[in-house]
């Protein structure tokens, strides 16, 4: 009689199911895996820890980037756009890299927070332009006037911002201001001054009063005192008092503006005797 290596069936004739192996149960897989990544989290941890893989992606990095030199990525020229008063050497120290260096070595954002530090430099982007060009673009501030306070002079921008520039002496021409929140004021003045070229180009200094107007002084040491209120109207007018009677040709030492429908002139002082003023 032949073996019968069939389903074995129940009392009822009834297939008996199979029994799964405690190892293959779904709650058994699924511990498994957890296992699995928690202890690959735990050799990553320890891997992090101790600085291995740090240490493997910097060795690799820098086999790449040597790699990439003897395949002719290096520095052979730095493009500057944009440069008027930075000094060239300090441009190329602030850079921070040589000729022949590898150019992928090369951090782009450090050399821009470098650059950005000098004294002249409003703005900058650096940039890598393989294979061996790194290309720097600059903003640079533009020399407004100097700026007395306090017994000290400086060198300020446009943004009243103040250019610590060791060749003072170059930019003696400009208009000096004096007072303690001079700088911040500066740009409004010299655009109204400027709106009147022929008596603009005149004036030599200002100085600014109890923090609220302007005194001017001009080429012929005449000074101007400008009203606290709309400034840049009793300029006008003295631009067309100058060119009708080219009051500022005359033995005076003051024009004092501050009153809005008259002209005040006084003459220099006679010592022993006061000058009350001349109204005109």
């Amino acid at each position: 009689m032949i073996p019968n290596f069939g389903i074995v069936k129940g009392k009822r004739g009834k297939p008996r199911p199979r029994v799964k192996p405690l190892w293959r149960t779904r709650h058994a897989l699924l511990a498994a895996t957890l296992l699995t990544f928690v202890s690959g989290l735990g050799v990553f941890a320890w891997s992090w820890h101790s600085g291995w893989l740090d240490l493997a992606a910097q060795k690799t990095k820098w086999s790449l980037i040597a790699a990439s030199a003897d395949l002719g990525f290096t520095v052979e020229d730095v493009l500057v756009v944009g440069r008027r008063e930075t000094s060239r050497t300090r441009l190329l120290s602030a850079v921070g890299i040589q000729r022949g260096a590898p150019i992928l070595a090369f951090d782009p954002g450090s050399a821009k927070r470098r650059i950005e530090a000098l004294p002249w430099v409003k703005s900058a982007s650096v940039s890598r332009r393989l294979p061996d060009t790194i290309v720097v673009r600059l903003v640079e501030r533009r020399a407004l006037a100097i700026w007395q306070h306090k017994g000290v002079f400086n060198l300020i921008d446009h943004d009243g911002e103040i250019i610590a520039d060791d060749e003072f002496d170059r930019f003696l021409h400009l208009i000096l201001v004096v007072g303690e929140d001079a700088a911040d004021h500066a740009v409004p003045l010299l655009e109204m001054l400027w709106k009147e070229p022929a008596l603009g180009t005149r004036v030599k200094s200002a100085v600014r009063v109890g923090q609220r107007r302007w005194n001017v002084r001009l080429d012929n040491g005449i000074d101007v005192r400008l009203p606290e209120e709309d400034p840049a109207a009793a300029w006008s007018r003295l631009a067309e008092y100058e060119r009708r009677h080219r009051v500022l040709g005359r033995d005076i030492s003051t024009l004092d503006l501050r009153l809005p429908d008259r002209l005040i002139v006084r003459k220099p002082t006679v010592p022993g005797r006061q000058d009350p003023g001349r109204e005109t």
